[in-house]
C-alpha cells in the first residue's frame, strides 16, 4: 500500500535527505529553495511512503482545482531513487489520482525532469502518466551540449571569443552579482520591457544557501564587467539561469568569450552544459535568433514536457496492476 501525506515542517530534514540521493534530483527541490517564495504559491507538496517507507517525493502547490508540480520551477515531477520500479510507479500515480479526488482536485498538471538530470534511468513517471491517460499540453526545448561528444563551435562564435580575448577580455568566476545584476535588469527592460524571475535580493539569498549550486561568471576589461552568466550547478549539468552582456560587451563578443571558456575550460567534465529554454508562448513559438546563437556553440535540443491528467478520467480507467 502507499500512503500518501502533505509536506510540513517536521518532514524538512526527511525530505531533504532524500533529495540528496534521488536518481532525478536537482537542488532546486530543496525545501530552502522551494520556500523562498513561498508568499506566492500554495504548497501541496507531497510524500510517498510504502510500508513505512520514503519512496517518492513530488513538490507541487495547489491552484484553485489544479495540482502544480511546481508552479515556482521549471520542471518537478516525482523524485525518486535507484529502489523505484515501472510498476511501483503506476500504482503510486494510481493512488495520487484517488488522492486528488478525495482533496478537491481536478486536474494534475505535470512537469517531467529532462532526462539529462538523471544518474540513473527514471522515466518510470512517463509511462504511468500515459496508462492514465495524461495529455501533452506544452513542450519547450532546452539548448544542451554533452561535453564529451560535443559538436565543434561555429565559426562565428570562435570568432567573436577571438575578438574578446584580442581586446584583453578576461573570463573568471564573480561575486559581484549587484554590479551583473544592473546589466540583466537594463538589457530585459530594453529587449523586452522584463524584468528578471528573482530580484536581487532574492538571488543572494539563495546564493548565501546554496554556494556551490549558484555561481556567477563574467567577462572582465580590466575591472568592468562586460557580459556574465549565472549558473546553478547539478550533479550532471551545468546550467546557465541567467544570461546577459552590456552593450560595449555586445560589439566585442564578451559573451562568446565567457561561454567558450565555461564549456572548454571550467566545466570539462561536466556531463552536460545547458543553456535554458527557447521557447514562448507555452513552447508554441521558437525564438528562432535565440536558439541560433545557443547552438552555435555546440548545443543540441532536449525536450521539456508538461502533462495535465483529468483526475475523473483517470480514476475511471482500469486498475494499474491490470493493465
Amino acid at each position: 500500500m502507499i500512503a500518501i501525506s502533505r509536506y510540513s515542517d517536521s518532514n524538512k530534514d526527511e525530505w531533504d535527505a532524500f533529495v540528496r540521493v534521488a536518481k532525478n534530483s536537482v537542488f532546486f527541490f530543496q525545501r530552502d529553495y522551494l520556500e523562498y517564495h513561498a508568499d506566492r504559491f500554495h504548497d501541496h507538496s507531497l510524500c510517498f511512503h510504502q510500508d513505512g517507507k520514503l519512496v517518492a517525493l513530488l513538490p507541487a502547490n495547489r491552484h484553485e482545482g489544479r495540482l502544480v508540480s511546481h508552479s515556482g520551477l521549471t520542471f518537478g515531477g516525482f523524485l525518486t531513487d535507484a529502489a523505484m520500479t515501472t510498476r511501483l510507479m503506476i500504482e503510486m500515480l494510481s493512488q495520487l489520482t484517488v488522492y486528488l479526488r478525495e482533496n478537491g482536485i481536478t486536474t494534475l498538471v505535470y512537469k517531467c525532469i529532462p532526462h539529462i538530470y538523471h544518474t540513473l534511468p527514471a522515466e518510470e513517471d512517463r509511462y504511468a502518466l500515459f496508462l492514465r491517460g495524461a495529455r501533452l499540453c506544452r513542450r519547450d526545448v532546452t539548448s544542451t551540449i554533452e561535453q564529451q561528444s560535443k559538436p565543434a563551435f561555429q565559426e562565428r562564435r570562435r570568432r567573436g571569443a577571438r575578438k574578446a580575448r584580442t581586446a584583453g577580455v578576461v573570463a573568471r568566476p564573480s561575486e559581484d552579482f549587484p554590479l551583473f545584476w544592473a546589466i540583466l535588469e537594463d538589457t530585459l527592460q530594453r529587449a523586452h520591457g522584463a524584468r528578471p524571475v528573482h530580484t536581487l535580493a532574492e538571488m543572494e539569498l539563495l546564493r548565501r544557501k546554496f554556494p556551490d549550486n549558484i555561481k556567477l561568471f563574467g567577462s572582465y576589461l580590466g575591472e568592468r564587467m562586460l557580459a556574465g552568466v549565472v549558473v546553478f550547478e547539478n550533479r550532471t549539468v551545468a546550467h546557465a539561469q541567467y544570461i546577459s552582456a552590456g552593450e560595449e560587451g555586445k560589439r566585442i563578443g564578451a559573451l562568446d568569450a565567457l561561454f567558450s571558456w565555461l564549456i572548454n575550460e571550467h566545466y570539462p567534465d561536466k556531463r552536460y552544459f545547458d543553456f535554458g529554454i527557447s521557447t514562448e508562448s507555452k513552447g508554441l513559438v521558437l525564438n528562432e535568433g535565440l536558439i541560433d546563437q545557443k547552438e552555435g556553440f555546440g548545443a543540441r535540443g532536449v525536450v521539456h514536457d508538461h502533462y495535465e491528467l483529468d483526475v475523473a478520467s483517470a480514476t475511471g480507467m482500469p486498475s494499474p496492476s491490470a493493465a
